[in-house]
């Protein structure tokens, strides 16, 4: 589809081209043949010579002569291969525009002039020069657009191998909490395996398309909650408030995820009473404000100060990918609190 475009985008400028130069040729012979001697037969005579040959030597390089000099980047050899065709075309032009016009008859001294023969090898030689320009112009564009197309491949691909990484890392994080419900002989565990089969249905077969309605990634988000707050035994609050029309407009699946993650991962824990979770979106036409914060321990284990692994690095990369100059991502870590705010433009 793209490619039938291209080209007839490239006919149509040719066309236009021609049908300009024409108008202007066609107005300038008449306009100078006004007097006693003008005949509209003349001017037809004179614009058909003159296109016809133009267009010849023009295409002619073109489609035959120029690609050979690309390839083989031989400016002298093309000099010569050019220079032959065009002496003869000229010549051949020449006579027939005198013959059609005069007879041979030197009744019109201008048709055997110098300034004549000047004018119309000018006039060819920047026809020639301007077509070859279109076929430098097209050549270029068409190879911004494969190099563009070529881009969009890898980032496309880099897009789904970062996708690809959620999954594993997300079934890490479950398995998890499966085992310790298991462990633990929790009445839950069958709970949680429905969840899980729930959130994996969304992951294989939602998250495959480039964006989803926001509201389908917060109720993926709502089951996860579902199932840590299972493992948390409900002992801990965890507040989950979601302001405006969130049907409307459409999120790149599994983006917000890694946040509350991390929030649950590296914030929440039995051991500590006094942990939290709080998390929000709002909504207001196409900006959405997603907060999550969450406690954090007054002595902080070690391994906490670690960093998060692959998933934040990852929804970073992603957002930066998806939303280039579309989202402002601010942290902040406290003493007893860690905050993550994304303003995100959807579409």
């Amino acid at each position: 589809m793209s490619i039938s475009f291209q080209r007839n985008r490239v006919v149509l400028l040719h066309l236009s081209f021609w049908a300009v130069y024409l108008s202007f040729f066609f107005y300038q012979i008449s306009s100078y043949r006004r007097g006693p001697d003008f005949s509209w037969s003349g001017v037809l005579s004179t614009v058909s010579v003159q296109v016809f040959f133009a267009v010849a030597i023009s295409y002619l390089n073109y489609f035959y002569l120029l690609p050979r000099f690309l390839q083989r980047k031989n400016v002298w050899l093309y000099l010569v291969e050019f220079s032959i065709p065009f002496i003869v075309i000229m010549f051949i032009r020449f006579h027939l525009e005198r013959f059609l016009l005069d007879a041979h008859l030197h009744q019109r001294d201008y048709l055997y002039s110098n300034r004549f023969i000047i004018q119309v090898i000018t006039t060819n030689l920047f026809i020639v020069i301007f077509v070859a320009m279109l076929r430098f112009a097209v050549d270029w564009f068409e190879f911004e657009a494969k190099q563009k197309a070529v881009e969009n491949e890898k980032l496309t691909a880099e897009l789904n191998f970062l996708k690809a990484q959620i999954n594993p890392h997300f079934l890490f994080n479950t398995l998890n909490n499966l085992y310790y419900l298991a462990y633990t002989k929790s009445a839950n565990t069958t709970e949680v395996i429905a969840k899980l089969s729930q959130m994996m249905r969304y992951m294989i077969y939602d998250s495959n398309h480039t964006k989803v309605p926001l509201s389908k990634e917060l109720d993926y988000m709502q089951s996860y909650i579902s199932l840590e707050r299972l493992r948390l035994n409900n002992e801990i609050p965890i507040n989950f408030e979601i302001s405006g029309d969130t049907d409307q407009v459409l999120i790149t699946p599994l983006i917000l995820i890694t946040f509350l993650e991390n929030a649950f991962k590296h914030g929440v824990n039995n051991s500590y009473p006094g942990a939290w979770v709080n998390i929000s979106i709002t909504t207001r036409g196409k900006e959405c404000i997603y907060t999550v914060e969450n406690s954090k321990a007054p002595i902080n284990k070690p391994e906490s100060e670690e960093k998060s692994g692959i998933g934040l690095q990852n929804v970073q990369r992603r957002l930066a990918l998806s939303y280039p100059n579309c989202y402002i991502l601010k942290v902040t870590d406290k003493v007893d609190r860690y905050a993550v705010q994304l303003n995100i433009t959807l579409s």
